[in-house]
């Protein structure tokens, strides 16, 4: 009796690992997709803050700066605005999806820095 019982249980442990492994492989690419997000946002606030620094700084090419400034494999479209004493970058990064049907928000950073374009006259 006890070997007929025991014969019964072969293969038991792979069978369970086998409807596991789902399982596993969706918690793991959760944690992948949750550090690219993460990444792709960190990148989104550094083009911002070398945008508007070198925008301020020289008064041009901020928008080239903050592009260089992250992989050219990201794309990040960059919006530069200027006024009297600030200037302001704005920063989208699409941020792509490991996981079928998640819809994932763009990463978008700002950053605003005071205007030291020297061309620009100074104060009284």
């Amino acid at each position: 009796m006890d070997r007929r019982r025991v014969r019964c249980d072969r293969g038991q442990v792979a069978l369970e690992y086998i409807g596991f492994v789902p399982i596993l492989l969706f918690v793991a690419l959760c944690g992948i997709q949750l550090g690219w997000v993460a990444h792709v946002h960190e990148q989104a606030g550094t083009a911002a803050r070398t945008a508007a620094r070198v925008e301020a700084r020289n008064g041009s090419g901020g928008a080239a700066a903050g592009a260089a400034a992250v992989k050219t494999s990201l794309a990040p479209s960059i919006e530069v605005t200027k006024g009297a004493d600030a200037v302001t970058a704005k920063v989208t990064i699409k941020i792509n999806s490991l996981l079928p049907g998640l819809d994932v928000p763009d990463a978008k950073a700002t950053a605003v820095m005071p205007n030291d374009d020297p061309t620009l006259p100074k104060g009284p």
